[in-house]
């Protein structure tokens, strides 16, 4: 039985030797993309913080989705943000099953070139859209009466640049005081 694990394990490291050298070789071809595709990510940030900063909280309007699917509520916001985690997670996982599994070959570096090209499409009609009409939100940090509702104007353009940065920093600050 030992010989035999041996042997499949010896397999399975030239398998993820030979993916993990497949995968380099790709990402030194495609290298240029991820990049735009991660710049891109990080200008969709900016423009979702720039659009916060224009809000100005009204009343909620009717919306016949809200009708048909309530919202869960602030106290069980925790369901959505551990679906979303679940599912993101379990992706980004099974896009590095080729480095275990003999399967159909694909290739993560190209998948995830795939995904973020789709991305900066739809995230450039988003930051159009979002920009081009200026309504109420309906969630809860959008209306009126909260405190996350309008954001305080930067004060240098430097701040502006690292706003995601910054955000991350302050959530990490407030996690740690809690």
């Amino acid at each position: 039985m030992t010989l035999y694990i041996g042997r499949e394990a010896s397999k399975l490291w030239k398998r993820i030797c030979a993916e993990t050298t497949t995968e380099i070789n790709l990402l030194v071809d495609n290298w240029k993309y991820l990049l735009a595709g991660l710049v891109c990510q990080y200008i969709h940030g900016l423009a979702a913080r720039g659009v916060h900063y224009l809000h100005r909280p009204g009343p909620t309007l009717q919306d016949l989705g809200f009708m048909l699917l309530p919202e869960l509520g602030q106290d069980k916001a925790y369901m959505s943000e551990t679906l979303f985690t679940f599912i993101f997670l379990s992706f980004f996982l099974w896009t590095f099953h080729p480095f275990i599994l003999k399967s159909k070959k694909i290739y993560t570096v190209l998948v995830w070139c795939r995904v973020l090209s789709f991305l900066v499409f739809s995230q450039m009609l988003r930051i159009l859209t979002f920009y081009s009409t200026q309504l109420p939100g309906p969630n809860y940090h959008c209306r009126e009466g909260s405190k996350l509702a309008t954001l305080p104007r930067p004060h240098s353009a430097v701040e502006v640049l690292f706003i995601n940065c910054i955000s991350v920093v302050g959530c990490l600050r407030l996690s740690r005081a809690s």
